[in-house]
């Protein structure tokens, strides 16, 4: 019988032409297999790229931390054998607090601590807050208290994100908060 099948060449072409389907498509799942693998080492080293660029922004923002709001120039930790912070080691960050000194159309003039005047830009974004209600640049007055958080621009102006219009009412009665039955 092995004779036949020797012997036999239609047996032998058929036997061929498998062998080499078979070839194919292992030489195609194996270019598959690394085009899919070669696709996972990118997306991966995608992934490592985002994550060091967060992990050096989160870092740097840490280091920077009291710079940017109001702690002391030397760090927290600059001089811990001082018992308090050195008067006006304190710096403002992207913000300001102060009186209402002049209005215009879309700015207006704050003084702030040490007498200084900061020039407070009024976007369509901006958020006018008075308690909790909002309101609209009209209701701002020259003499009003307010507390402004935005970012610097290139004239060294604040572009205002939220500001906040404080009265002495709202220091003097703060909102009482309801309280639980079985907190009493």
């Amino acid at each position: 019988m092995n004779e036949n099948k020797q012997n036999n060449p239609d047996i032998k072409q058929v036997s061929d032409g498998t062998d080499k389907k078979i070839h194919r498509d292992v030489l195609k799942w194996i270019i598959i297999g690394l085009a899919a693998f070669v696709i996972l080492i990118l997306i991966f080293g995608v992934g490592m790229f985002v994550g060091g660029m967060k992990a050096k922004f989160s870092y740097r923002w840490a280091e920077s931390y009291h710079k940017n709001f109001a702690g002391p120039r030397g760090g927290f930790f600059g001089d811990w054998r001082m018992p308090l912070p050195p008067p006006g080691d304190f710096i403002e960050g992207h913000g300001t607090f102060g009186e209402i000194i002049q209005i215009n159309d879309f700015d207006f003039v704050i003084k702030g601590k040490g007498d200084l005047e900061k020039i407070i830009v009024i976007k369509e974004n901006t958020i006018l807050e008075k308690g909790r209600t909002t309101i609209k640049k009209d209701d701002l007055k020259v003499g009003d208290q307010v507390v402004v958080i935005g970012s610097p621009n290139e004239q060294g102006q604040i572009e205002a994100k939220l500001i906040r219009i404080f009265n002495g009412e709202d220091i003097k009665n703060p909102p009482s908060f309801p309280r639980l039955p079985f907190f009493r």
